[in-house]
């Protein structure tokens, strides 16, 4: 891009990186000091960086102007914080319009339409709500008092979603994006594939292991296909598996990067914020759930191979044992070091991941043969800053548009109103509410991205699940997974659509083995209130090993039901057994 040389991209990118990092050795920065810069951070990329034509003089406009506000609401902190949420003045009303129209329009850009326009209707609401009859108008809030919430108090967009955004989602992003400019990636693929490789099956379980260690830094599951998918998918097909076994394989163990800790595409972290319960707690809790959905994927590949020759990688397409040790160093190393600065020296995550990404970064001054290659390390930290710069920027969009609703929710009182309306149209029955959430997560992801339909539905239906009886924390995970329904799901499945264009196979049927071959996603997150210990791993370790065995047992039985061409009525009797352990604590 002439106007803007790549030079200066890369100085933007490690500014953010640089800014972000400092944070969390320097602290003690103001909260809306911290939050304003870091929108305005974003905010180049999220309107200028690889925009053309109209978009690039547009998004250079925008850009400026939402610099210039947040800039100033950065440096005129300690005179806002004695306003107390309440806007003094025109100018102060314009700058607060800047905010929220930058805000909404960069989502927009990075994102589409879906959520920034909730957003928006979100802002009528609130302007406008007072006009509704019944019980879902409000009785009107102020104009000055609610802008000034919305962007000059510690709520809004300044809000607890965007703190997380700053100080900790951005430090695993960057530790992910360092990892991927490295041997990290190759490392995944050459222990999957020795692990797995000359298993039947092989090559599909290769994807679920190579997809389940990629997915835990990633995060996305449509990362996940186009990187891991690039190696198994054409694996699979020359081996002979049928075209949409293949897709559906790398669409549903791509899925489960978003439930993998560390990183699970940043919904930890907000978690952590909406529930107060301690990141590790929350790994240590997510854990069993999350090799549970890669287990069912693994027995459902097993009972494919009922139906299908699903052979094995040849031995000479398999890596050296050397190749496997040295590249699996790259990801080891820095795992190593973020699990026991976290666990065994009792570090925030977010120092212990700033440890972690210093020695990823050392890394890269090498490969796999150990050569110094300055040229290359210098390729791969240019990777590494612009993926980071990029990546932050899009969940940040993502938070502080979702940052919008949230706050709309609160001034104004509809979600305790929407809350009311789901326990009276379940009548007060848990099976009932659960399934309206399960509706609710899967049609809003359809439209937005998960962190943000996790945010939105467990807002709204959250506190009708806590009053009938369910744990914080089994209620957050429940909407979280129930919220990643529509990667796989019809007719929005975003990992689908590109496993089949990849594979070169009709959509619909990939997502029809999907389903299938995806079960856990639809089942677990049920087993979380029916074994409730399933999630208790750091309080009840053998309770929850027990009933993780259990569930293992269910998907198991269930999978080979649905998908292996045994015997039909064994098939049946598998999946009674299935159902009947799934549901064991409570129908005994």
């Amino acid at each position: 891009m002439p106007m803007f040389p790549r030079v200066s991209w890369l100085a933007l990118a490690a500014l953010l990186v640089v800014f972000h990092i400092g944070l969390v050795f320097y602290g003690l920065v103001p909260n809306l000091v911290s939050r304003p810069l870091h929108l305005a951070l974003i905010l180049p990329w999220a309107f200028v960086f690889g925009a053309t034509g109209w978009r690039l003089a547009s998004g250079v406009a925008l850009a400026a102007l939402g610099v210039a506000a947040a800039g100033w609401v950065a440096w005129n902190a300690e005179m806002l914080g004695d306003q107390y949420g309440f806007l003094e003045s025109p100018f102060q009303i314009g700058v607060a319009f800047v905010l929220l129209g930058t805000v909404i329009e960069a989502a927009r850009r990075a994102i589409g339409w879906p959520l920034p326009l909730v957003a928006a209707l979100s802002l009528l609401y609130a302007f406008f709500g007072q006009h509704i009859p019944g019980e879902f108008g409000h009785s009107g809030v102020p104009i000055r008092s609610f802008l000034g919430t919305m962007t000059i108090a510690e709520g809004g967009i300044w809000g607890s979603l965007t703190a997380v955004s700053v100080g900790i989602v951005s430090i695993f992003v960057i530790l992910g994006a360092v990892l991927n400019a490295g041997e990290a990636g190759q490392g995944f693929m050459n222990v999957a594939a020795a692990a797995a490789g000359r298993l039947k099956g092989g090559a599909a379980k290769v994807s679920v292991i190579s997809s389940a260690l990629f997915g835990s830094i990633s995060g996305s599951a449509s990362a996940n296909v186009a990187s891991t998918g690039a190696i198994t998918l054409p694996a699979m097909t020359k081996l002979g598996y049928p075209r949409r076994v293949a897709g559906a394989v790398e669409a549903v163990a791509s899925s489960g990067g978003q439930i993998m800790p560390p990183l699970m595409g940043a919904g930890a972290f907000v978690m952590v914020e909406l529930t107060g319960v301690p990141y590790t707690q929350i790994m240590v809790a997510a854990i069993l759930p999350a090799i549970l959905y890669f287990w069912a994927v693994w027995a459902g590949i097993d009972a494919l191979s009922t139906r299908y020759d699903l052979r094995g990688i040849a031995p000479e397409d398999r890596p050296a044992k050397r190749d496997v040790i040295v590249t699996s160093a790259f990801f080891l190393v820095p795992f190593a070091i973020l699990l026991i600065a976290m666990f065994a020296l009792g570090y925030t995550p977010q120092y212990a991941a700033c440890l972690a990404i210093l020695a990823a970064a050392l890394l890269l001054l090498t490969d796999g043969k150990f050569r110094l290659n300055l040229p290359q390390t210098a390729a791969r930290v240019e990777q590494a800053l612009l993926a980071s710069a990029q990546q932050v920027s899009m969940i940040a969009a993502i938070i502080f548009c979702a940052s919008i609703v949230i706050g709309v929710l609160g001034v104004t009182g509809l979600g305790v109103k929407i809350t009311s309306v789901i326990l009276s149209a379940s009548g007060g029955m848990l099976a009932a509410s659960l399934l309206l959430t399960a509706l609710a997560c899967l049609i809003l992801g359809m439209e937005v991205p998960t962190t943000a339909a996790y945010v939105i539905c467990v807002s709204v239906a959250g506190p009708a699940l806590m009053k009938l009886g369910l744990d914080p924390l089994q209620t957050h995970l429940f909407v979280f997974w129930y919220a990643l329904l529509s990667t796989i799901t019809p007719p929005v499945c975003g990992a689908v659509f590109i496993a089949a264009g990849m594979v070169g196979e009709n959509w619909l049927k990939v997502a029809g083995t999907a389903m299938a071959l995806g079960l856990g996603l639809y089942l677990i997150p049920v087993g979380m209130i029916t074994w409730p210990a399933l999630i208790a791993l750091g309080d009840h370790p053998m309770a929850a090993l027990l009933a993780f065995v259990a569930m293992a047992l269910a998907l198991a039985a269930l999978s080979a039901a649905l998908l292996s061409r045994r015997w039909l009525p064994l098939r049946l009797a598998a999946g009674g057994a299935g159902l009947a352990l799934l549901f064991a604590p409570v129908l005994f």
